[in-house]
């Protein structure tokens, strides 16, 4: 039978085989976009721009894809592998009050393997409810979906009428036993119904790789509603619910962060600057790799990345114009931080987190103070209650906050410590960037008032007209603001109820300044000029066009 298989589909068929759709690992990345707790049961796919999809898997090392058949479908749903339930076009693990349809975990599986997905595909045609699967690396033909283990046995038994009329004549009879539902089998639907295309089980040594197939273009594909360039990866943890990966190429992806983590209408040199931040950051990614096997997160843990459906033709031009640039250190990645605003300064690194980094260096920015920036200034109101309640759910030991001071600040004027003290006069000093956490600050530079201490001038740190700082050595001080400069006042005696918090900027203050970005790009700088100012030293190395 096997012999006569091959021969047949060799002369008959174009069969599909085992193709390498290469793609240098370094130019792609896989991308989490649902994983852990926010895995997925079921995950639809539609086709935008392109038509089917191939499937296989995409290579642990290289991520060139192994492709071993192709779906013609529009629309194909992923499913954690089992029993699961239709209702409504939706599915589910539970059975939900209205059925429209059941999936059965178990199957019967003909014990013949067939060199190909196209052989298995073929002979799954000739029976009613069959379908082709890859099981630990062979191509298998399973038929019928069952609730029960009862009732695939039942159909087994009968399997001596599970014949094939070969062509020319004559039969071929099969003989199958049943399958159980698999804990890190996937299925494959035509989505909204109980249609099986494909089941995929490779024992976790391998995960379901799918890739849209764009035709004579690109393709684009729908999901969750937005749309994606390149593949998609299902990883599923034994038993679980499905990691959701996309797998795609750098550029494409710098494609799908930039108008998401800056406004796409900015100039141009604003979002060059930003798109070689988000390149670069994306390749220094690691932290996600050893749980979940992608390289970088699709969200604000990592950076923004929601697809092509923000792309405009000016974000587009800003990721093409500077293809493959990348900010470079002394021959390393640049770890290239970059927030809203700062506020008037930005901070060095080993002030907001706990390490210091030769170009993430801070400095007084005088580029944001140029245009208008949206709630560019912050109010906030603590009582002394809730205070003692933030402290206590941080794992602090304090008694009832009586004031709350800055008890030391950066040379560049941002918060270094925060000071609170409890009715016996015990002090917890938070520091860094806990600091802001703490209190939901949006910045890293406020000021407090109404919480008394007696930190008064102390920890202060000055900056001479020829930019050189050093610890306060007693005297007035000036701070320079938003509206100018002004004089420091000695925090107030504690009174009253609670402490208002009086800040500027947004985010964490390392690194790029997205508004600050934009200003100096209205003032003509380049995107070069943009990133050697807020990242000291740095190197832009790469093909730009």
């Amino acid at each position: 039978m096997k012999k006569f298989l091959r021969t047949f589909f060799l002369c008959m068929l174009t069969a599909v085989t085992m193709t390498v759709y290469a793609r240098a690992a370094e130019d792609t990345l896989k991308v989490g976009l649902y994983y852990g707790d926010d895995a997925l049961f079921s995950a639809n796919l539609q086709n935008f721009q392109g038509s089917g999809y191939r499937l296989g898997w995409f290579d642990e090392n290289t991520r060139d894809f192994v492709q071993i058949g192709a779906l013609t479908q529009e629309k194909i749903s992923m499913t954690a592998g089992g029993t699961f339930y239709v209702s409504g076009g939706a599915y589910s693990k539970t059975r939900p009050s209205r059925v429209d349809a059941a999936v059965g975990g178990y199957h019967v599986q003909l014990d013949e393997e067939f060199a190909t997905f196209d052989e298995a595909a073929y002979v799954a045609a000739q029976f009613q409810e069959a379908f082709p699967a890859f099981i630990n690396n062979r191509h298998r033909v399973r038929l019928g979906c069952y609730e029960s283990q009862a009732e695939a046995s039942a159909a087994a038994a009968t399997c001596e009428t599970y014949s094939w009329s070969r062509p020319g004549g004559g039969s071929q009879r099969f003989s199958g036993s049943v399958v159980s539902p698999s804990a890190t089998g996937v299925t494959v639907t035509a989505t909204a119904s109980s249609d099986v295309l494909f089941q995929f089980d490779c024992s976790g040594a391998k995960s379901l790789g799918v890739l849209p197939d764009g035709g004579a273009g690109k393709a684009l594909t729908w999901f969750k509603g937005y749309k994606w360039y390149g593949g998609f990866e299902y990883r599923r943890s034994t038993g679980g619910a499905l990691n959701v990966i996309n797998v795609v190429a750098l550029e494409d992806y710098v494609k799908g962060v930039l108008p998401y983590e800056m406004s796409p209408s900015w100039p141009l040199e604003a979002l060059k600057a930003q798109a070689v931040c988000a390149r670069t950051y994306a390749l220094l990614q690691s932290k996600h790799y050893a749980g979940y096997r992608f390289d970088v997160c699709a969200t604000t843990d990592c950076q923004v990345y929601r697809g092509a459906n923000q792309a405009n033709g000016l974000t587009d031009r800003a990721v093409e114009e500077t293809a493959g640039v990348l900010a470079i250190y002394r021959g390393q990645l640049a770890e290239t931080c970059y927030y809203s605003s700062n506020g008037g300064a930005s901070e060095s690194s080993e002030n907001v987190w706990s390490y210091p980094q030769p170009y993430l260096v801070g400095k007084e920015d005088p580029y944001e103070g140029t245009i208008d920036i949206p709630d560019y200034s912050y109010t906030i109101h603590y009582t002394y209650k809730e205070l003692t309640d933030l402290l206590k759910k941080k794992g602090h030991s304090i008694g009832t906050v009586t004031s709350a001071y800055v008890s030391k600040t950066t040379p560049m004027g941002n918060v270094a410590e925060l000071t609170f003290r409890d009715s016996a006069g015990k002090t917890v000093t938070v520091a860094k960037e806990d600091c802001r956490w703490l209190l939901s600050a949006r910045s890293m530079r406020f000021t407090i008032s109404g919480g008394g201490g007696s930190a008064g001038l102390e920890g202060l740190w000055t900056i001479s007209g020829g930019g050189a700082a050093e610890a306060f050595q007693g005297g007035e001080a000036y701070v320079i603001t938003p509206a100018g400069i002004e004089l420091f006042q000695r925090p107030a005696e504690s009174s009253g109820t609670g402490v208002t918090i009086t800040g500027t900027g947004y985010g964490h203050g390392v690194g790029m300044s997205q508004y600050g970005a934009k200003a100096m790009a209205q003032l003509g700088k380049t995107y070069r000029e943009i990133l050697s100012f807020y990242f000291t030293g740095i190197t832009l190395e790469g093909a730009e066009r």
